[in-house]
């Protein structure tokens, strides 16, 4: 249940990530409201995230969960904010996606 709490800990990690990438756009209201989703998204994001670690180990949660944001959040900027996607921002991220996957399959 807990890798469970990390996933959606780790998806509101890109909630936060992707309300800042936003807010920088906007102006006035619009960016206010943008801030709003920001501090929403990482207040639920760390306790979802303080809740795993209590029968998770640290170490591993912690990697999975930021993980999962850079991932998320690379994903977000390259079909959301239209960030490039070359060869090399591609392979580094299936090697960080590869590197999530080996942590969950070795932690006990």
């Amino acid at each position: 249940m807990n890798w469970i709490i990390i996933i959606i800990a780790g998806l509101f990690e890109v909630g936060f990530a992707s309300c800042l990438g936003k807010a920088k756009e906007t102006t006035g209201m619009e960016a206010f409201w943008w801030y709003i989703g920001f501090f929403v998204s990482l207040t639920i994001s760390m306790i979802l995230l303080v809740k795993a670690t209590q029968t998770l180990p640290i170490g591993t949660a912690y990697a999975v969960w930021t993980g999962i944001g850079a991932v998320g959040t690379v994903l977000m900027g390259i079909f959301v904010f239209d960030e490039p996607t070359d060869f090399w921002r591609l392979f580094f991220l299936v090697t960080l996606i590869a590197s999530i996957v080996g942590l969950k399959i070795v932690s006990h």
